[in-house]
């Protein structure tokens, strides 16, 4: 391949526009994807009868400036989430149903979930994003779990558990799996727990008219030969005359400046020449993905909305732990998204397919009645089996890796800068992160290499 001035590893979101403010600035950029697609986390399927849906990272809301302004940038639509009817709880073993914001569960409880809630809040507004400086209140923080700080803060049984539950459907992991400081320190840079969590107003309130991939799509068309796919990375030679990458084939790309835009236990499986800091390297043995089932189940029509059912569903014990209705913006098929978190999924993974299609379906029976039985269309992606992503939605850090190795986390090293949703300082592991670390990264490479950043964007193509 011809040497160039920027490299970057990975055609996330992250990586594509980061390549796309580097090819503005006037330098030469060329992407290298492992995969045969685009798109990274965000990847689009089709329903029976060819209309797209979204298998990975697919919604959007308000506040999330870095990807709404490039939705708008690129021409593309939304469409909001379907939230009206009633929502059900499966909980402690009971089954109910509710509308607005606040299930009617036992007042002890709420009271507990209230108190808990707002000691979340009042810590996150005072963290400054993950990877920042620590100080002797994060360090305290950063040297217990989750499941520590919700064991000592909460009074009941049912609040501890409702607050696990949230940390699955959040996190995608256990409380006992991830450092208190990384927690807080994310929802402080994603507006809180109610932002997360929130479907009107929150970060679940829109979706791309057409699928979410369309984005990487259009930003790929855009970088056209620059972008090659099919070339997994197996050596980084880095020092201060810049770079050089070791693809299939005995091929190799010399560069000025790298880009890596993978999720951060991704890159530590390249081969680095000489090897990363001790640091960077602890770092990211320190961070594991999050892991989800994401299952979209498809239906002749949204028959639960006819029932007064909004298609949103949660349980602290079934297969189907989170659901939401899914349907597209057209309004058929019906669908529902189902999400396998945590340790379900680890359980669910080692079933066989018609087994956990089993499952998932008498959970959605159990929560809109015997018509969920019935489906015309079964998508499922174990995230965590995907070769070149190991997991989803995000990384995160076990306890003490902040306080330690937290300063490396966006650190350019040399040559070598490092994107991707993990970094970001707001909107941490969502689209809206990706594409901030990609602008940063871009801004980084631009600098050192004496060029400016690109302040408008080009007319469209065509």
């Amino acid at each position: 391949m011809p040497d160039v001035d920027v490299v970057v590893v990975g055609a996330g979101l992250a990586g594509l526009v980061a390549a796309r403010d580097v090819m503005r600035s006037g330098l030469q950029v060329a992407v290298v994807e492992a995969r045969d697609r685009v798109g990274g986390r965000v990847l689009n399927a089709q329903l029976p009868g060819g209309a797209p849906i979204e298998v990975g990272g697919q919604w959007v809301g308000p506040g999330q400036t870095e990807i709404l302004d490039l939705i708008a940038e690129l021409g593309l639509s939304l469409f909001p989430t379907h939230t009206q009817g009633r929502k059900v709880l499966d909980f402690d073993g009971r089954t109910l149903t509710y509308t607005g914001r606040i299930p009617r569960l036992h007042p002890l409880v709420l009271a507990d979930i209230g108190y808990g809630s707002w000691r979340l809040d009042r810590l996150t507004r005072r963290l400054p994003p993950p990877g920042s400086t620590v100080d002797e209140r994060a360090a305290a923080l950063d040297g217990q779990t989750l499941a520590t700080w919700i064991q000592r803060h909460l009074h009941t049984r049912g609040g501890r558990e409702f607050l696990r539950l949230i940390t699955r459907a959040v996190f995608t992991t256990e409380p006992e799996d991830l450092s208190a400081l990384w927690a807080l320190a994310y929802l402080g840079a994603n507006q809180g727990l109610d932002a997360l969590t929130t479907i009107r107003g929150g970060a679940l309130q829109d979706r791309i008219v057409g699928g979410s991939q369309r984005i990487a799509l259009t930003l790929a068309a855009q970088l056209g030969e620059r972008v090659r796919l099919n070339c997994p990375v197996t050596d980084v030679q880095w020092g201060d005359s810049g770079v050089r990458i070791s693809l299939p084939n005995a091929a190799t790309l010399s560069a000025r400046r790298a880009i890596i835009a993978v999720p951060p236990a991704l890159s530590g499986r390249i081969r680095y020449l000489p090897a990363l800091p001790a640091d960077r390297d602890q770092l990211i043995q320190r961070m594991p993905m999050g892991r989800v089932i994401k299952t979209n189940v498809v239906y002749d029509e949204p028959f639960w909305r006819r029932l007064g059912f909004s298609g949103q569903a949660n349980s602290n014990r079934r297969t189907a732990a989170t659901v939401l209705d899914n349907t597209p913006a057209a309004g058929s098929p019906g669908v529902l998204v189902v999400f396998t978190e945590g340790r379900r999924a680890d359980a669910a993974s080692r079933l066989s397919p018609p087994d956990r299609r089993r499952h998932v379906l008498a959970d959605l029976a159990a929560y809109f009645g015997p018509a969920a039985k019935e489906p015309i269309g079964y998508i499922e992606l174990d995230w965590a089996a995907e070769h070149y992503t190991g997991g989803c939605y995000g990384a995160f850090t076990a306890p003490s890796t902040l306080t330690r190795f937290g300063a490396a986390l966006r650190a350019p090293i040399g040559p070598l800068h490092w994107a991707g949703s993990e970094t970001a300082r707001r909107w941490t592991c969502s689209m809206d992160g990706a594409v901030e670390s990609g602008h940063r990264t871009a801004r980084e490479v631009a600098a050192v290499l004496n060029a400016s950043p690109a302040l408008t964007p080009p007319p469209s193509p065509g």
